[in-house]
């Protein structure tokens, strides 16, 4: 009887151990921001001006804008957890050569940008950058793209403007539908910081939706967009990319005709209204 209770007291101690270190670690866990230098040069084929913003809390936001003459909007590009806009900012060529103006910023912690991150100050600095590009195009000719984690992040933005479009690449149903999936031993939803619930969010977005979605995604299962899309399925297309996984969605010729597509739309669209 004492081997069991000895057994149960340090099962429970190592389960509590587990639960601090999940609530302290997750911000090493969900994001690997590259650190860079306030005096790094980017260097990209486009042309593109750096910008800055200084938050109220006294944060700083780095952001690329790529121009082109006589765009034909903007994407505001909100990319994923890992690495910074020194790399993303290649992705601007799938936009720039289809007429479009392209618009990439870094989170608190990652690249050149400054401060305490939480999914509140995500939100908030996002929507102080949105708030900005609808003063220089107009919110009619703002595209929101959201990528992987920035999926979530795009949809909240959407649901408190009115931008063209709302493109998301390999999203989750939420954050923390997502995270349970690989730490459903613990209390998850208790411990979570970053909630990031993108199957709200989406329910109050009112421009049209377009999902691509990797039918091979190992890391956000292509099952996660079928069930975003079954919350809105009037305003949500779901497009499946044959083959494709997690990263490599600009690898495959479908993609960018897809693209293609649904950018020419949101122009039509537009031109309507």
């Amino acid at each position: 009887m004492a081997l069991l209770y000895s057994i149960l007291v340090w099962a429970g101690a190592g389960y509590v151990l587990l639960c601090i270190l999940f609530y302290f670690g997750q911000d090493l866990f969900f994001f690997r921001p590259e650190r860079l230098p306030h005096w790094f040069t980017y260097q990209y084929p486009f042309p593109f001006t750096e910008v800055n913003f200084d938050m109220e809390d006294g944060g700083v936001v780095n952001a690329l804008h790529f121009r082109v003459p006589n765009s034909k909007g903007v994407v505001f590009y909100i990319k994923g957890n890992s690495r910074s806009i020194k790399g993303w900012g290649k992705f601007a060529r799938d936009f720039v050569g289809k007429g479009y103006d392209f618009f990439i910023l870094d989170f608190r912690g990652f690249g050149k940008s400054r401060g305490r991150r939480t999914e509140n100050i995500l939100y908030a600095d996002l929507q102080q950058v949105y708030k900005w590009l609808a003063t220089e195009y107009g919110e009619e000719r703002i595209v929101l793209y959201g990528r992987s984690l920035g999926s979530g992040l795009a949809t909240r933005i959407a649901s408190w403007n009115h931008p063209r479009m709302l493109i998301l690449d390999c999203p989750y149903y939420s954050f923390l539908y997502q995270i349970r999936q690989y730490a459903f031993l613990l209390p998850v939803r208790w411990l979570l910081r970053y909630h990031i619930r993108t199957d709200q969010f989406i329910r109050k977005v009112h421009c049209p939706v377009h999902i691509l979605h990797g039918r091979k995604d190992r890391l956000i299962p292509y099952r996660q967009s079928e069930m975003l899309q079954t919350l809105a399925p009037g305003n949500i297309r779901l497009y499946a990319i044959e083959g494709a996984g997690h990263n490599n969605l600009p690898n495959f010729p479908e993609y960018h005709d897809l693209l293609y597509d649904i950018l020419h739309e949101a122009l039509e669209y537009s031109t309507l209204k």
